[in-house]
């Protein structure tokens, strides 16, 4: 792999984005790691980095900042635990710390694992150690503070007693001996304090000889000496003996337990370095979501397409966002424009994005953006004036395109800043060129920028090589910072000059020396920033027409494939209905034949009205509910009815039987009632008789479910009350006519009938249930009732 320049980075500001991403480091681990970052020249490596930092971005998007906290840097720890060592307290419970976090690290990515595949960070986080036990170890020996507890072992439990006891005596003698009348003049104080870890009184000068005892210290000004009476000078020899007692047995415990980390030091610092790394890949994704950043594709093809790219280090409410594309029709860019338009800025943005990209960094451009992964990258931008080597601004670049020249490859990206400047500008002109067309030659992919108008007419004429442009604008005299690919820069000169106050005289004048295929270009260049302008508007036009036309395509595609999918669910569950209510009929339609048939078969069996009306009903519950629609029957017109007569009742709607006649008035079963009627309010159907030879016409089995009964009715435009009355009549005919549901059209409206009527159903005896209609069946516009 190469190493890409250091001096080419800085030039870049690749350093300013390293020290932003160290910043985003949760860790001292992950910022070394993230300021040793440099930009990768190979592919894979790159593509890998890329999908690293795109699986921590989900993580943030979907769970919130990872947890780091608790992991320290503890690599010299362990090397010192390694070579027998022994650690302080706070360098193990930096250890446990360590452990523990790392644990709560592991545990995290895992659980996102489980829910939001994690390919890259997986084969990371699960290398992490699991020294649980050692924690543990250190915790019951080592509080939050970093000091060694008094259960860290027996015998340091008896020390710190004893020496707890030696304190108070050494304090109690002391205390009475300050209290005393006779001490009370010499002593400078009335306290007790501590000088070498001996608890001393402060004893006026002038008392030394009186007051005896060993001198520890005195004041600066020398009045008060701090002296050790002979009285406590055995208990605190005592209390010295306990405490060098205790550090022997704190030094015992820290070096057990630096033996048991020494054990386990190899997977801890592996653990680091996995850390290191995840906390980096985190703070990789944390800047992208700072600036906003997108992953972009990556290709070794020498193809570069940028949209709406940004420079991330200028703020966003200042950037221009660019589109450069390079290496499709074209390998080589001549932009030109004033100064102060932008050109330099650009430059930068196009080799900074490639130098993040190159890193795993996600890049400030929209998504549908590519760059190539190069094995160089090239860039001579500012001024390369050297006062100690005596270069001019000329020699400076020079020297520098020349290192270039000698290092770069067909896989190279060459950004240059003012080619040619600094010198004659015939001379730098003709440079210039000569040195595009080499590089150009070469197959590398360039990017420059120029003042000459040579250059302009060269990117004509070369295949491969296009003009681009800065945009000003010359009536705010301001550059609007907007890179024009295709329109070479024109010179405003003459336009910003008038627009100042120049006299209008002088500027004729100007104009008049200019040659007039100089002007020709100029005009040629105007008009083609007019239809530039024109084409864009055009452009923005055509793709808002089209973005509407996707919208409402997609809407339309999405609006069908709900309907297939209800309409498909629908005459599935159709099917299952059917073949039930089938099943169910069938088996109902035997047992009822049987059972007529076993009655028949009984000599002189007399067969109760009752038994045949309860066969009979149960043979029509078994018919299914839905049927296709039979052609109406013509009715026979003028006839009277007959028993056997099938007839529909006048003022009831309904069919029947006819029982018997007698006189005017005949006997009719409808359904499971009898009732009288009129002969003259009967309308006999066609077939005119039962042909049922086996059975009385009282005792007919003939189905009296009514074909013609509605499974809708259409209440739209009725007030509530009229609504509920024909609601209720058509529940009763739908009942009669054994049907198991009903559609109730409403319309949708205000709501207020749809709402009334669903209160209705609630409470109505005939109804065990209701809900809307679905896609299909009218929606909320429809209310579906289940009969009982």
């Amino acid at each position: 792999m190469r190493k890409l320049n250091e001096k080419i980075l800085k030039a870049l500001e690749y350093p300013k984005v390293v020290d932003r991403l160290v910043e985003h480091a949760a860790t001292s681990l992950g910022k070394e790691r993230s300021a040793a970052l440099r930009p990768s020249t190979l592919l894979d490596e790159v593509r890998r980095q890329l999908s690293r930092t795109g699986e921590a971005a989900d993580v943030l998007r979907l769970k919130g900042d990872a947890p780091f906290g608790g992991i320290r840097d503890i690599r010299r720890s362990l090397a010192r635990a390694r070579i027998g060592g022994m650690l302080s307290a706070e360098e193990l419970l930096d250890v446990a710390q360590t452990i523990s976090g790392t644990r709560k690290l592991k545990s995290f990515l895992a659980s996102v694992h489980e829910e939001h595949s994690l390919p890259e960070l997986h084969g990371l986080y699960t290398g992490l150690a699991d020294a649980k036990p050692l924690e543990e170890a250190i915790r019951r020996c080592i509080d939050d503070h970093g000091a060694v507890i008094d259960s860290a072992s027996p015998e340091l439990a008896r020390i710190r007693r004893d020496i707890r006891t030696a304190e108070s005596q050494v304090r109690e003698r002391l205390e009475s001996l300050v209290r005393s009348s006779s001490a009370q003049k010499m002593l400078q104080e009335q306290l007790i304090t501590i000088r070498n870890d001996r608890y001393v009184i402060p004893v006026k000068q002038e008392y030394r000889a009186q007051f005896g005892g060993l001198v520890h210290d005195q004041s600066a000004s020398g009045a008060t000496l701090f002296i050790e009476p002979e009285a406590v000078v055995q208990l605190n020899n005592r209390l010295r003996e306990l405490r060098l007692a205790e550090e022997r047995e704190v030094e015992k415990i820290l070096r057990a337990l630096s033996a048991r980390t020494a054990e386990r030091a190899e997977e801890l610092a592996s653990a680091q370095e996995l850390l290191a790394e995840l906390d980096f890949i985190f703070a990789k994704a944390s800047l992208a979501r700072e600036w906003k950043c997108s992953p972009p594709a990556v290709n070794d093809q020498g193809r570069i397409r940028l949209r709406k790219a940004r420079h991330p280090l200028i703020a966003s409410d200042r950037v221009v966002p660019v589109d450069v594309e390079l290496g499709y029709a074209y390998t080589a860019i001549i932009i030109t424009g004033p100064n102060t338009g932008g050109k330099t800025v650009t430059l930068k943005t196009i080799g900074l994005l490639h130098l993040m990209a190159m890193s795993g960094l996600f890049v400030p451009a929209a998504e549908e953006s590519e760059l190539c992964v190069f094995d160089g990258i090239y860039a001579d931008i500012g001024d390369e004036q050297s006062i100690e080597q005596s270069l001019s601004t000329f020699s400076g670049h020079l020297t520098n395109i020349i290192r270039i020249l000698r290092e770069m490859t067909p896989n190279s990206l060459v950004l240059l800043d003012e080619l040619g400047a600094g010198t004659d500008p015939a001379e730098g002109s003709a440079l210039a060129i000569a040195l595009l067309e080499h590089i150009h030659r070469k197959g590398c992919r360039v990017v420059a920028t120029t003042h000459y108008s040579e250059l302009k007419a060269y990117a004509y004429e070369r295949e491969g090589v296009i003009n681009a442009s800065m945009e000003f604008d010359v009536q705010t005299l301001s550059p609007t910072y907007r890179l024009m690919v295709g329109v070479p820069g024109r010179s405003n000169a003459f336009a910003i000059a008038e627009r100042l106050g120049l006299p209008r005289e002088i500027i004729e004048q100007a104009q008049a020396r200019v040659g007039a295929a100089d002007r020709k270009v100029d005009h040629m260049i105007a008009s083609l920033e007019e239809n530039r302008i024109a084409a864009e508007e055009e452009r923005l036009s055509a793709e808002k027409v089209r973005a509407e036309a996707e919208a409402l395509r997609a809407s339309l595609a999405e609006e069908r494939r709900r309907f297939e999918e209800q309409k498909d669910r629908l005459l599935e569950k159709a099917r299952q209905e059917a073949r039930q209510m089938v099943e169910r009929a069938r088996r109902e339609a035997d047992a009822v034949i049987a059972e007529l048939r076993q009655l028949a078969m009984q000599e002189q069996a007399s067969i109760k009205e009752h038994k045949l009306i309860e066969a009979k009903r149960r043979l029509e519950e078994a018919l299914p509910a839905a049927k296709p629609a039979a052609a109406p029957r013509k009715r026979s017109q003028g006839r009277p009815a007959e028993p056997g007569d099938e007839v529909i009742v006048g003022g009831f709607g309904k069919k029947g039987i006819v029982l018997d006649v007698s006189g005017d008035e005949a006997t009719v079963q409808i359904g499971i009632m009898k009732m009288k009627v009129p002969r003259n309010q009967l309308e006999v159907t066609e077939p005119p008789r039962s042909e049922t030879p086996a059975f009385h016409a009282s005792a007919s089995v003939t189905r009296t479910r009514d074909d013609a009964a509605r499974m809708e009715i259409d209440v739209r435009g009725s007030s509530l009350d009229d609504a509920l009355v024909a609601i209720d009549r058509f529940l009763d005919d739908a009942v009669m006519a054994n049907l198991g549901r009903v559609y109730i059209i409403h319309g949708k409206g205000t709501g207020v009938l749809r709402s009334g009527i669903q209160e209705y159903l609630r409470k109505h005896r005939l109804v065990s249930a209701f809900r809307s209609g679905n896609y299909g069946e009218g929606g909320s516009g429809v209310t579906v009732a289940e009969l009982n």
